[in-house]
């Protein structure tokens, strides 16, 4: 595109763009693959001004076909849909093919108006990403990939086994046992240990209130109380089944945490060449924490303690770092960051003016981590917590929490990407700026209402 101004009076300049005629190709070895169930629809270049569409199947062998035959038309790129979980074989067997794969986004590759069918697709997915018109899709390396999986699963059964315990507490309701309302944990050691010996026949207050923990605050009258039930068969079976539940589920966490370890373990120990059994320290785990000290290694594998950031825990930094990983060289810079992140709007400008500033309504795993870390920071007495207090006063509730998630996300890309300690003095002293503008702007108020008055 070139730039010209063109004078068509002495006091008027009239400025002109020239763009070339049609799309350019960047990508002349691209292919394009409508990605299904049960059917793939390959499109690739004739080497003229058409194309030539195959179906392959979505049996191992057809993929194994599929690629061997883009491999011998030397195709070097291949774009395809984010459809379900159908591509995610494909793009590893076309990685390993030495092709490299776009996972584009499905409102990206919209067909023109016209007939709908898998080989117009295909042939429209090809014809945009030899046009160079496709962004790839973030996509971590084969070691965060494989520990996203471990926590995504973890953070599945802890969301499973949830359900477990309300419906254990709905069955103790009916039977009209108030345990649940007297002491602040039903899954603490007290509770479990007298629902365990409900379900083992015991019913006499007397001898479960033998179970009770030092520490419970509730009084011995109160349990005793609460542990005097309405026995039915019914409802025990339900209690029953709820508390096995809950143990089964409680054991697949283990296991799948034992599986995280090995793979932090894994990716540090390549990191320092080394092994780092010792590393791990056991700990009292909390609900819904680990059994032994991970922060060590996710130092480690980050470069920098995420966790000395407010609101950011072990937990936090864990689900993050399987999400993002550590090469931050994948987006431009921290606002890139924190759009793909979904924390920032999604701003429409036209005619110099703002038109549009809604949310995009998407899921990130990422994302959702930060906002939770946001959440809870209103309640602190951090600096952060100030900033958070500030963008909840200034935009409300949910816009605060998105605003605050947002400010996590830029400094969270700035420690990985440049391997810096969290400062928090310097979020002290932005907020210290920001209360002397605030003091200054108020006392000019006041100034012209005295003046007014």
């Amino acid at each position: 595109m070139k730039e010209e101004k063109q004078k068509n009076s002495p006091t008027e300049t009239v400025k002109t763009k020239r763009f070339s005629q049609g799309l350019p190709v960047f990508n002349p070895y691209a292919a394009g693959i409508d990605v299904g169930d049960t059917m793939n629809d390959v499109a690739i270049s004739d080497g003229a001004t058409g194309h030539e569409v195959r179906e392959y199947k979505t049996f191992t062998e057809d993929l194994t076909n599929l690629v061997e035959w883009l491999v011998s038309e030397g195709i070097t790129t291949v774009a395809m849909e984010s459809t379900g979980v159908y591509w995610l074989n494909l793009y590893l067997m076309l990685e390993e093919a030495g092709i490299e794969p776009y996972l584009v986004n499905a409102r990206h590759v919209k067909n023109v108006t016209g007939r709908k069918k898998d080989d117009t697709d295909a042939i429209w997915i090809q014809k945009l990403h030899s046009c160079g018109l496709l962004q790839k899709s973030f996509q971590p390396e084969s070691e965060i990939r494989v520990l996203r999986t471990y926590v995504r699963q973890r953070k599945n059964l802890i969301n499973i086994s949830s359900d477990s315990v309300r419906r254990m507490q709905k069955a103790l309701e009916l039977m009209n046992i108030k345990l649940h309302t007297v002491i602040s944990d039903i899954l603490g050691k007290t509770g479990l240990q007298m629902v365990n010996a409900i379900l083992q026949g015991e019913r006499d207050q007397n001898e479960l209130i033998k179970l009770k923990d030092p520490r419970i605050k509730a009084s011995e009258e109160d349990i005793k109380k609460s542990l005097v039930g309405i026995w039915k068969d019914e409802y025990l079976f339900t209690l029953q089944q709820a508390y096995d539940e809950y143990v089964f589920y409680q054991s697949q966490i283990s296991a799948c945490e034992e599986r995280i370890k090995e793979q932090l373990l894994n990716q540090a120990a390549s990191i320092l060449d080394g092994d780092l059994t010792d590393v791990f320290v056991k700990k009292k785990p909390k609900k819904n924490q680990f059994s032994v000290e991970i922060g060590p290694l996710l130092k480690i594998i980050a470069g920098v303690d995420l966790t000395k950031v407010e609101g950011i825990s072990e937990i936090s930094t864990l689900e993050l770092l399987s999400e993002i990983g550590t090469d931050m060289s994948k987006w431009q810079n921290g606002k890139h960051f924190s759009a793909w992140l979904n924390v920032a709007p999604n701003t429409k400008i036209t005619g110099g003016k703002i038109i549009s500033s809604k949310m995009l309504k998407k899921k990130n795993h990422a994302g959702q981590t930060m906002r939770m870390s946001a959440s809870c920071l209103s309640n602190g007495k951090s600096s952060m917590g100030d900033y958070a207090r500030k963008m909840k006063s200034k935009l409300g509730k949910k816009g605060g929490v998105v605003a605050t998630a947002h400010r996590l996300a830029r400094i969270v890309y700035t420690m990985i990407k440049e391997k810096k300690e969290y400062d928090p003095q310097i979020i002290a002293t932005n907020n210290e700026i920001w209360k002397a503008k605030k003091i200054k702007y108020l006392e000019k108020q006041l100034l012209q209402l005295r003046k007014t008055g």
